[in-house]
């Protein structure tokens, strides 16, 4: 690595991604590995410090998640936190044990000796804990650091480079969080603040040049930020030799296939191939309700359609080169997380037609320049790389399209209905100035239908649910308070047009529980 590192192991915290985003606000790159990786592999990134992220089991269980004990001894700094500071006690002699007052949410911590961990910290601490268990007794050379009335907070060996609180410096209800990871990350570890936007279009060009080397690549476009900016980069990478295919799936907002493909010719510049292929994807998803099963068959057809396109342009290169063998993706990294348990012992969520939904047969091979990062990240990438704003500020859009947002099956009556409905919702919220407010907004389409009554006639036709929803990085959402003029607006506008529709309901759950799709 050519950047200072942190390395966080997860033991299934639904708070490690969180400790990422928070390392990276100041501008120090942080990876998140399984708990289980090899010390090889912690070792070959060269870690400036280690973070013991939390999780949801405890130490003595049988089947409890557990890293290499050999990382204590790595010759870092290490920050256990939470489960993190139970697993250093566990596995260096101490004793962890049911704590008969468990703690869960808002906490007072009092900083009880001298640390680099607590430099510049008030003496009393506003943290947020979130445990059953707690250490009974500390390993030989540990000294306690911080405490509640109830339990250890904090403990250190110095000596061993290995520090620990119980609480959750990452998470905003800790108020002097940041201050915490920056003492550990900066001052312990020595880390320095060299992973800016700047380094990363030029460190990512690098190795996308090294990638594809003399060869030609192609980039799956859908019009939204995350496949534009990796189009971008890809093209800085290797010019002419990128060739971008947008897919009309038959499940693109209204309009979609013919704004978008000028938004990329004449906003961006990319050489584009559209390929109108609506009718190929409808036919794949008959009968199909299983939401997992509409992801797969579109992930599925998706490369199909971009491997018959690679051979054309492969056929039609004048050139000697390389087959083109290379698909360009803005994969990011919470389609990882929730497509796939990679990091520690946490549940696949839904796979997404870019990562979960790959076949295992595909002959082309993927450059994921996203891979790492969050959807904010992302969007300041693309405005270092000097990217229109009308293409960053754009909501973001599911890969499947609108077929996750059709419940039930999916036809081309059913796509239509919802992309008139849809259609309204966006013109709306833009209207009332609410649309770079709103992480994401937009209409799902039920399968249930009620009775209503239209110019005095009796109708049953199908409920449209509108969501929209506040949030940072689509790790984590509250629904938003819209006002009730622009939902009335909403309401009377799709009942009135859309012909299919009888029912408007608004959707008020957050994520977690929910997700942010409908499927």
């Amino acid at each position: 690595m050519d950047t200072s590192t942190i390395v966080i192991l997860d033991f299934g915290s639904q708070y490690t991604q969180l400790i990422a985003r928070r390392i990276r606000e100041f501008n120090v790159f942080s990876v998140v590995l399984p708990c289980t990786a090899p010390l090889e592999q912690v070792r070959a990134l060269q870690p400036k410090g280690v973070i013991l992220s939390g999780g949801p089991c405890s130490v003595y269980d049988k089947d409890a998640p557990a890293a290499d004990p050999a990382v204590l001894a790595m010759g870092v700094p290490v920050l256990g936190i939470c489960y993190g500071l139970q697993f250093v006690v566990h596995h260096l002699g101490g004793k962890v044990v049911a704590a008969a007052a468990r703690e869960y949410g808002h906490a007072e911590v009092d900083v009880v000796a001298e640390t680099p961990l607590f430099r510049g910290l008030p003496a009393s601490l506003d943290v947020w804990m979130s445990h059953g268990d707690h250490a009974e007794e500390l390993p030989a050379g540990f000294s306690l650091t911080a405490k509640t009335a109830n339990a250890v907070a904090g403990i250190a060996d110095e000596a061993r480079r290995i520090w620990a609180v119980q609480f959750h410096p990452e998470v905003a209800h800790t108020r002097q969080g940041m201050e915490l990871l920056k003492n550990f990350c900066l001052e312990i570890c020595g880390a320095k603040q060299d992973w800016t936007p700047e380094h990363f279009i030029q460190s990512t060009v690098a190795r996308v040049k090294a990638q594809v080397g003399g060869g030609h690549a192609i980039c799956g476009l859908s019009g939204g930020v995350d496949s534009s900016v990796a189009a971008v980069l890809v093209a800085r990478a290797i010019g002419d030799r990128l060739t971008c295919i947008f897919v009309n799936n038959g499940v693109l907002r209204k309009d979609e296939f013919t704004k978008v493909q000028k938004t990329m010719r004449e906003g961006l510049g990319l050489n584009v191939v559209a390929v109108d292929a609506g009718e190929r994807f409808l036919a794949k998803l008959a009968g199909v309700t299983d939401p997992e099963k509409k992801r797969k068959a579109i992930g599925n057809e998706f490369i199909a359609v971009f491997d018959d396109e690679a051979a054309k342009i492969f056929k039609a290169e004048k050139s000697a080169g390389e087959e083109v063998a290379w698909l360009g993706q803005g994969t990011l990294y919470p389609d990882v997380i929730e497509s796939s348990s990679v990091h520690g012992p946490s549940h696949t969520i839904k796979s997404h037609h870019n990562v979960g939904g790959l076949p295992a047969d595909m002959k082309l091979k993927l450059i994921e320049p996203l891979r790492d990062l969050f959807k904010d990240e992302v969007r300041r990438i693309g405005r270092d790389l000097g990217m229109p704003a009308e293409i960053l500020e754009r909501q973001p859009f599911p890969g499947p399209g609108l077929a996750v947002r059709i419940l039930g099956e999916v036809t081309a009556e059913r796509v239509a209905i919802l992309q008139e409905a849809d259609a309204i919702v966006v013109e709306e919220i833009k209207r009332a100035g609410l649309y770079r407010k709103v992480w994401q907004s937009f209409a799902v389409l039920l399968p249930v239908k009620s009775v209503g009554v239209m110019g005095d006639q009796r109708t049953y036709a199908n409920t449209c649910a509108i969501r929209a929803v506040e949030s940072e990085d689509g790790m984590t959402a509250d629904w938003a308070p819209l006002p009730y003029e622009v939902l009335r607006t909403i309401s009377s506008r799709i009942i009135s047009e859309v012909r299919g529709i009888n029912r408007v309901v608004y959707d008020i759950t957050s994520k977690p529980p929910g997700t942010i799709e409908w499927e």
